[in-house]
């Protein structure tokens, strides 16, 4: 049973009681907690598992966001950091999607003995392309673009980003996952949504990785038009004791689109 404390309701912690360890899901940007609704059942009966809306995400207490705390990717990390003091959490394995990979590491950092072992789907140490020594996959004109359009039509902003990450077929681009994820977009105040985006691809971590010591499983996606292949094999150089496995997937979104790769990757890593 979950502690009643003002850190469970700020995140909107959820638990799915189980009888082996812990797993402590991560969403990332724009998106929420039930967006891993099609991995948990498949550890029902072997993990215990942790959810929860990041600050100003999901059902979380939007009303303690701060735009100062959450610039940066450091105030993620102190709820992932909150969450796993007020649950005390040790050794647990921690699950994150895109930007909650790189939000996880730091709290790996800040936490050596909050994880035993870290599951990161589609990371992304930088999005930016720093040549010709790296090639996050964007411009810096692109994405200073891409919120442009955040500020100018935000809806519409949604509408065309959710079938970039997913990587929806042109001629079903309304499919149950695009829509998925275009309601969460869309369901996010348009402020909060900025700085968080701000946050998410204007991010440098590349040079935290040296401190990582966390063991961790990199799945990359196949063709993914956020995380190219080539930032897999950087991370899988620069990260310490760590595994890649590219799925054979299209899109951002693996745990939504193919979550039978997801699960069993997951599973041959904790087995």
């Amino acid at each position: 049973m979950l502690p009643d404390h003002p850190v469970i309701r700020r995140n909107h912690v959820t638990e799915l009681p189980g009888p082996g360890p812990t797993l402590l899901y991560a969403h990332g940007f724009g998106c929420n907690q039930t967006m891993w609704q099609r991995v948990t059942p498949a550890f029902r009966h072997s993990h215990r598992q942790v959810l929860f809306d990041y600050v100003g995400s999901g059902q979380s207490d939007w009303s303690a966001f701060d735009a100062g705390r959450y610039a940066t990717l450091a105030g993620y990390a102190q709820d992932v950091i909150d969450v796993g003091d007020v649950l005390s959490l040790e050794g647990a394995v921690f699950v994150g999607h895109s930007v909650s990979c790189s939000i996880g590491m730091l709290a790996s950092i800040a936490r050596p003995k909050l994880f035993s072992k870290m599951i990161l789907i589609g990371p992304s140490p930088c999005f930016l392309n720093h040549p010709p020594d790296y090639l996050g996959g964007f411009d810096a004109s692109d994405l200073e673009g891409l919120l442009d359009l955040m500020d100018q039509n935000y809806i519409g902003w949604a509408s065309y980003l959710a079938p970039v990450v997913i990587a929806a077929n042109p001629d079903a681009p309304h499919d149950e996952v695009t829509t998925e994820l275009n309601d969460s977009f869309c369901s996010t105040d348009p402020h909060i949504a900025r700085v968080f985006a701000r946050a998410t691809f204007f991010a440098d971590n590349r040079a935290d990785l040296a401190q990582v010591r966390c063991p961790s499983l990199i799945l990359q996606h196949r063709s993914d038009a956020l995380a190219p292949l080539a930032v897999g094999d950087y991370l899988h150089h620069h990260l310490a004791d760590s595994t890649l496995e590219v799925l054979d997937v299209q899109g951002h979104c693996a745990h939504m689109s193919r979550p039978d790769l997801v699960v069993a990757a997951m599973q041959r890593y904790l087995c």
